[in-house]
């Protein structure tokens, strides 16, 4: 192996060591946002109030935007991403009204 391969294989090595160590706590991350939401439809639930809640979907995917645009992520992924979480939030609230 040239040392220009060698060089490269350790960068390799370096960045998806990384992006593992990235994954892990985006991983951790969405299980604490998970509980919270959680805590949040069985208050809903206790108190007869509707899963969703479309105005402050609103301005969390606002915010998300923004802040994928200051992170110099793609916005329109950011959104998608909140959209699927927000989704799955409300599939909890719906389980939890029943």
């Amino acid at each position: 192996m040239t040392d220009d391969a060698t060089r490269a294989a350790a960068l390799l090595k370096d960045h998806r060591a990384s992006i593992d160590r990235l994954d892990a706590v985006l991983v951790f991350t969405l299980a604490e946002r998970f509980k919270h939401t959680q805590a949040v439809g069985r208050l809903k639930a206790e108190h007869d109030l509707p899963p969703s809640d479309p105005s402050r979907e609103a301005v969390q995917i606002e915010r998300l935007e923004r802040l994928a645009r200051e992170a110099d992520l793609d916005p329109a992924f950011a959104r998608k991403l909140l959209n699927f979480v927000i989704s799955e939030v409300i599939r909890h609230h719906e389980q939890f009204q029943k």
